[in-house]
């Protein structure tokens, strides 16, 4: 009998609170596989969105170009386009508005940056708190299982005049299914959400960097215009 067989058969000779125990840790660990690759997969897409629209940014490109572009689209805007697709809009709106003050003006166009800021980190750290918290619980969950299994198994001695190893051996085997499937499950989540958390860190950064320069060109855009 190999070592697949013998574990499934521990699995399956379990009593049913274990069993309850790592059913749980399974669909903690099936959520978060799902929740790894979609973040990722959305992680990826930022960064190459990012890098792309940094592209055409700095090209040389019309501002006022790039903003008709994306708002002729007809979508939703994300990322470094969506940051500079509000500030642009709130600019322009304060501009059609014939607002004196170019304080009033730039201050208009920077919080309607950070509110798309926010959204946009909002999106991007979405599941994270659940990979934090399946990392953070389910090596308890597999050792609720474990101590369980084990009383179970020593409570089975109290039957018998004479205890052996070989007794409690099969018992103590199954609970500590529990606790390698705890560990099963949290490792993974644990790798992933260090791993996000520092992507979506940088992506941050990315953003606010942008933002800064972006409020720069739109203050020299006002500057030029008053004393055109």
């Amino acid at each position: 009998m190999n070592g697949e067989l013998n574990i499934l058969d521990l699995v399956l000779h379990a009593s049913l609170p274990v069993k309850a125990v790592l059913l749980i840790l399974l669909g903690f660990s099936f959520a978060s596989w799902v929740i790894i690759f979609r973040k990722k997969a959305l992680l990826d897409d930022a960064s190459r969105e990012a890098s792309a629209f940094e592209e055409r940014f700095w090209s040389g490109a019309d501002l006022a170009a790039l903003f008709r572009d994306a708002g002729a689209r007809g979508e939703r805007l994300r990322g470094l386009e969506g940051l500079f697709e509000a500030g642009f809009r709130e600019f322009a709106r304060q501009r059609q508005r014939r607002v004196l003050d170019p304080r009033i003006v730039l201050e208009g166009a920077q919080r309607a940056m950070r509110v798309a800021l926010s959204r946009e980190l909002d999106r991007l750290e979405r599941n994270l708190e659940f990979l934090a918290n399946v990392g953070s619980i389910s090596p308890y969950v597999g050792l609720f299982g474990t101590v369980w299994g084990i009383m179970a198994a020593f409570q089975g001695l109290g039957s018998v005049k004479e205890a052996t190893i070989a007794m409690v051996a099969p018992g103590i085997s199954e609970a500590l299914v529990a606790t390698a499937m705890g560990l099963f499950a949290a490792i993974p989540a644990v790798w992933a959400y260090n791993r996000f958390a520092t992507r979506v860190e940088r992506l941050s950064v990315r953003f606010d960097t942008f933002q800064d320069e972006f409020s720069s060109i739109l203050q020299r855009q006002i500057h030029a215009d008053e004393r055109s």
